[in-house]
């Protein structure tokens, strides 16, 4: 009884201090023509939140009207729906039965506003409320005005958190209400956006008691996801960390994420108990306006709450106090038109509610003003569109000591990052400032506990495996312990050195059966979660990826063939190093080279003269006699030295390279055939193991004629055997499997390069299980230190072979491709020569060109000047006196027959 009494004297003495701040404001500057417009509130006035939005709504209204002048003023009426939906929705119909409010702020519960919401759009009264559900679509009711943040854009920046943390796996704990599941298919739309995936949804009724809760607390405890989203009311998030730190869920390892985190509206034990938790609010800058609208407004709170010792105002009292300026703003923009309500008909004479208080005439006026709004108010930038306050900013925050300290932001188009301004980019750990999580640590939690509802993880391995060498299981008799080994094993534990916090133990799985071997039996079992993770020389595939997380693969897969190696005879091979192409261009420049260097030599070199097939015949011989430097003959001139010179070379690395090639395919012992599909045309049986995918493989290959093998032993009979004997022209397999029958085989058989590439051999893990990515990192760092390499070596390492891996490669045969290079540099040599001795020829028989007369005349001429051996006198001796005469009696002898010529031509004249 004294508890009521107290709580109606404080209630007078509130209203009492509004109307004394209006009678302040009047007598200041009051408007005796202003129109009073009644103006509904109905807060949850017994909490912290409630309280918080009257004080901001009182100071909005005061602020609005002391500052300028106004025609109409808003009188709020506040009421009480002590949060109840019952007690909400009486005060609504009080409020626009009996004071005929032109609009109504409130209520603040997305649960009581639901059904305000509906009579208000039947009378035409906006209802301005600062619920967050986003099952209350302000698109769907024309006079609903949200005042706040859907709690649906704050899933993005949640859903970035953990993205930037790197957790594939979360698990959502929400409310157990009809406005709180609301928000679930945001959360996990968004979350599979950015890589994670939700294993699990638990509510938790708003009624439960102590021990209901504990139970999920239970559950969630036992689960192997430790990275856990809340989405609950301030009152029962409260409850819940207060009984998850007293579960010892508040230790090192988990993650606490809540979504609309208001830590102003917890009590200092409820904070002590989410020490570690990370959240998002709102974002609001902290501008000189809003810290002198803080100090007036803690002064006046407190006035008003003794109890509380130091009062913080949130974005959601800034938000109403922003929407308040708005709606005196609208108010001021319309004509108040009376009657204010028009009164509906009753219909046979049955008046209800709602036909009594009739439609509102100002409502519809109000309204589009409301929902279509923007300004500059102390939240920032305050804008509505279409109904809906639109959201900028979030604050990303860490609950440490007695309040929430900021450590990033989280924009949309600019993701999370540091600072205000944004830094998005770089390593992601370092997007945020440090983080204090639960169990007071800095280094970022794994989000999972590998061990989870069961001590041990689940580790499959097949009784049977195709090949002993990657895999092979025993079991004690006495103890029944599961005893693998092989390569796929010493993988998996190296793997398991580097992560000390994951206890195993191995469960062998029979997988064979009438048919054969049955890899696909293994991925069954883990995708119906009987297995944690699959040990095995399973190949991945799209299809079975459909039901499994595959790690990276640790080992190269592909489909390839061994073959016998049989000895190269054939009598053309010498022809092979070098491609037809190359074969003629060689020829093509040997003639070239030749004709160019008679060319140079022809008028200097008497070795470069005589009869014309002599001529031809030196061309060629010259030429093709550089190929084995067995050329005799002296070159005299200058560019003709250059020529030789630079095809010389060409020739050294032409001949060099024919007897590389040449001699490493009479040496290496080649494959008969070079490929698979050669061994199909032929008709040849092909050979492959039981069980794997090597069939689908042969059947794309159009091979028809197959046999199923089992074991290395069967491989060595049949490729002895042979097709012709019973057996096979090959065997195909996966490259682990033939390097193991390689190790034992080398000498006898080869292997073709791989035809049919596979994505490799990985470990099977859960859909969605956060152990494959750890599994990922842990075999990436082995690939890096060696480790990886040395477990290869082991395995598949050929110490007692004379061939690498088993495998044989045929020399390559050289294409023109190889030498455009060398055969462009000789060309232009060649050319450049040719070009300067024409020019030089042509410059000193200028004067034939000068000549009058026919072309074909100076043609002629010029061929003649060409054939006539010039004479050097750099080697001209000088000649004796005997040799003198000799000359000139030659000389004489020859006057003396052309003067007789010449007689004997006048007298046939005559």
């Amino acid at each position: 009884m004294h508890s009521s009494i107290m709580k109606i004297l404080k209630l007078w003495f509130l209203h009492f201090l509004i109307f004394q701040s209006f009678y302040f404001t009047q007598s200041s500057g009051f408007n005796p023509t202003a129109v009073k417009v009644d103006v509904g509130v109905i807060l949850d006035l017994d909490t912290t939140l409630g309280k918080i939005l009257k004080s901001c709504i009182t100071m909005a209204i005061v602020d609005f009207y002391s500052n300028r002048s106004y025609n109409t003023m808003i009188v709020p009426h506040f009421r009480d729906s002590k949060t109840d939906v019952v007690a909400a929705t009486s005060a609504a119909l009080d409020l626009l039965k009996n004071t005929q409010v032109m609009a109504i702020f409130g209520p603040q519960s997305s649960t009581q506003a639901d059904f305000v919401i509906d009579i208000s759009n039947k009378v035409k009264v906006p209802i301005i409320s600062p619920a967050t559900s986003p099952s209350l679509s302000p698109q769907e009711s024309p006079y609903f005005i949200r005042s706040s943040w859907s709690s649906s854009s704050q899933a993005k920046a949640v859903a970035a958190i953990v993205k930037n943390f790197g957790w594939r796996e979360v698990v959502l704990v929400h409310e157990d209400t009809i406005h709180k599941v609301g928000l679930l298919p945001f959360f996990t739309k968004y979350l599979s956006e950015s890589g994670a995936f939700v294993s699990n949804m638990t509510a938790i009724s708003p009624s439960a008691d102590k021990d209901g809760i504990l139970e999920k607390l239970k559950e969630l405890r036992e689960m192997q996801t430790r990275v856990f989203i809340v989405h609950m009311s301030h009152r029962h998030m409260s409850r819940f960390f207060k009984l998850a730190r007293g579960a010892g869920m508040m230790e090192e390892g988990y993650v606490w994420i809540v979504s609309g985190l208001i830590t102003g509206l917890l009590d200092s034990e409820s904070v002590e108990a989410m020490q570690g938790v990370v959240g998002v609010r709102a974002y609001f800058p902290r501008s000189s306006e809003v810290r002198g609208f803080e100090e007036r407004w803690r002064k006046t709170f407190y006035e008003e709450n003794l109890e509380f010792e130091r009062p913080e105002v949130n974005v959601f009292g800034l938000w109403a106090y922003d929407i308040m300026v708005a709606l005196a703003e609208a108010v001021e923009g319309v004509d108040v038109t009376y009657p204010l309500f028009e009164r509906g008909v009753p219909i046979m004479g049955n008046v209800t509610d709602l036909e009594e208080i009739g439609i509102s005439n100002n409502g519809p006026k109000v309204a589009p003003l409301m929902r279509n709004f923007r300004s500059e108010g102390l939240s920032g930038d305050f804008m509505t569109k279409k109904g809906e306050l639109q959201p900028s900013m979030f604050e990303i925050v860490n609950v440490i000591g007695n309040g929430a300290n900021p450590v990033g932001f989280w924009r949309e188009d600019r993701g999370v990052s540091k600072r205000l301004e944004g830094d998005g980019g770089g390593d992601p750990g370092r997007r945020l400032g440090t983080v204090v999580w639960p169990g007071q640590t800095s280094e970022v939690p794994r989000g999972w506990d590998a061990n989870g509802r069961r001590k041990k993880l689940r580790v499959g391995v097949p009784l049977k495996g195709r090949t002993s060498g990657l895999i092979s299981v025993k079991i004690d008799v006495t103890t029944k312990e599961v005893k693998p080994s092989g390569f796929c094993i010493d993988v998996f534990e190296e793997v398991m050195r580097s992560m000390p916090y994951v206890e195993y133990e191995y469960v062998a799985f029979n997988n064979g059966n009438s048919t054969g071997f049955n890899y696909d039996g293994l991925i069954e079992q883990v995708f119906l979660k009987k297995f944690d993770v699959v040990v095995a020389g399973i190949t991945m595939s799209a299809n079975r990826s459909k039901y499994v997380d595959f790690t990276i693969p640790y080992i190269e897969s592909g489909a390839s063939a061994v073959v016998p190696i049989v000895d190269e005879d054939n009598a053309w091979i010498f022809m092979r190093p070098l491609t037809m192409g190359l074969w003629l261009t060689i020829g093509a420049y040997f003639i070239f080279t030749g004709f160019v260097v008679w060319a140079l030599e022809h008028r200097v070199n008497e070795e470069f003269r005589g009869p014309p097939l002599q001529q031809v015949g030196m061309i060629f011989w010259f030429s093709f006699s550089t190929l084995v430097f067995a050329h005799k003959e002296k070159v005299k001139s200058n560019l003709s030295r250059f020529v030789v010179i630079v095809w010389l070379f060409a020739v050294l690395v032409l001949t060099s390279s024919y007897t590389a090639s040449l001699t490493s395919m009479l040496t290496v012992q080649q494959l008969d055939p070079a490929d698979i599909r050669d061994l199909t045309r032929k008709g040849e049986y092909i050979g492959y193991k039981e069980g794997s995918l090597m069939r689908s493989v042969l059947e794309s290959s159009k091979a028809e004629k197959l046999k199923v093998y089992t074991s290395f032993k069967q491989y060595d009979q049949g490729l002895t055997l042979g097709s012709g004997k019973g057996g096979v022209g090959a065997i195909v397999d996966n490259l682990p499997s033939i390097n193991l029958f390689l190790k034992q085989y080398c000498h006898k058989y080869t292997m073709i390069s791989s035809t049919y590439k596979k994505s490799g051999i990985g470990f099977a893990c859960q859909k969605g299980s956060p152990l494959a990515p750890d599994v990922s990192r842990a075999i990436l760092q082995m690939k890096e230190n060696g480790k990886m390499d040395e477990i290869s070596d082991r395995w598949f390492g050929q110490e007692n072979c004379g061939c690498r891996n088993g495998t044989t490669i045929a020399g390559k045969r050289l294409d023109l491709d190889n030498f455009k290079g060398l055969f462009l540099i000789s060309g232009l040599s060649s050319l450049t020569a040719l070009a300067i001795s024409l020019f030089i020829f042509i410059y000193k028989n200028r004067s034939v060109l000068t000549t009058h007369g026919p072309i074909k005349r100076k043609l002629s001429d010029l061929a003649g000047a060409f054939d006539r051996e010039r004479e050097d006198k750099s080697s001209k001796e000088p000649r004796t006196s005997s040799e003198e005469r000799v000359v000139e009696e030659g000389r004489i002898s020859q006057d003396v027959e052309l003067s007789t010529i010449e007689l004997m031509v006048v007298n046939n004249t005559s």
